[in-house]
């Protein structure tokens, strides 16, 4: 049945999703936009390289879909997620936002990284306004969603804090809040979670689920965690490596808001899980090959 599931059912629709609309959203003078990222015949390759770090990569991210990219260590998760960050340049192919060719980072396009990034020197609202402040948008305008969004991450009472004073999950909402609050088409998260502890980590994936229901952003997430991927995604893309290419793709018809230690869940994890051995296993037997 879980199989079936997977293979056969579509992503959860974003109507269907979404409990409430984000309260800051409406104090943005221009609305989002719809935010499809689509990727067609992408290719990077690094000159001190032996393979490319991605090749021939076909992935469609849907309005409002949460995708989550996973796989071996080196197998080019993270030079996907720059390649549609601006950060880097592909060899090969397009990358397309709303049917805009990606060639720099842009405001549409927001990341989180593993390590938060936010001005130590700063407060969290600080932290928050900052991006606000540096694309023109007014002071009035800029309270109210620096206030909206640590509602939204539930630190109400911790803006005025700086941040060695916040614990390492509140740091991470807070850089959260720093990308949700410029209203980006795309939400791109690099393992923002993998230097937390178990049950902050937990917290965490809980409160992001909720404030994607909340915005139905587009999100793209890379993670070493199945445990993350399943709990978090629509749809799961195991990525091959040397080079690394699309190995398979998991749909996920388990409704949101998910349930965490549900039986699907553990089964969906144990099957992704053994699609990432057989992938080790197999990038291990060309290497002692010598392939």
């Amino acid at each position: 049945m879980i199989v079936q599931q997977l293979e056969r059912a579509a992503p959860v629709t974003t109507a269907k999703r979404i409990a409430k609309p984000v309260e800051w959203g409406a104090l943005h003078t221009a609305p989002p936009k719809p935010g499809r990222l689509v990727l067609r015949n992408l290719s990077k390759r690094f000159a001190d390289s032996k393979h490319a770090a991605i090749e021939d990569i076909d992935l469609t991210c849907e309005s409002g879909e949460f995708v989550v990219v996973v796989g071996p260590s080196g197998c080019g998760k993270s030079t996907l997620l720059n390649l549609v960050a601006g950060m880097i340049r592909c060899d090969r192919g397009d990358i397309l936002l709303d049917d805009k060719p990606i060639t720099e980072p842009g405001p549409d396009r927001a990341m989180v990284f593993q390590e938060h990034g936010l001005f130590p020197w700063l407060t969290a609202e600080q932290n928050i306004e900052f991006g606000l402040k540096m694309t023109g948008v007014p002071a009035r305008q800029r309270r109210q969603l620096v206030d909206a969004a640590l509602r939204m991450i539930h630190l109400p009472h911790s803006g005025h804090k700086l941040i060695h004073q916040l614990s390492g999950g509140m740091r991470q909402r807070v850089a959260i809040a720093r990308a949700l609050v410029l209203n980006p088409a795309v939400l791109l998260m690099d393992e923002p979670f993998a230097s937390l502890d178990a049950q902050t980590r937990t917290l965490l994936h809980e409160q992001v689920q909720e404030l994607w229901l909340q915005t139905g952003k587009t999100i793209l997430f890379v993670t070493h965690s199945v445990g993350e991927a399943v709990r978090l995604a629509d749809r799961i893309i195991v990525l091959h490596s040397n080079p690394g290419r699309i190995r398979r793709e998991f749909k996920i018809a388990l409704p949101h808001p998910r349930d965490f230690d549900s039986p699907e869940v553990g089964d969906l994890i144990r099957m992704v899980r053994k699609e990432i051995e057989d992938e080790v296993n197999r990038a291990n037997a060309e290497q002692i090959n010598g392939q």
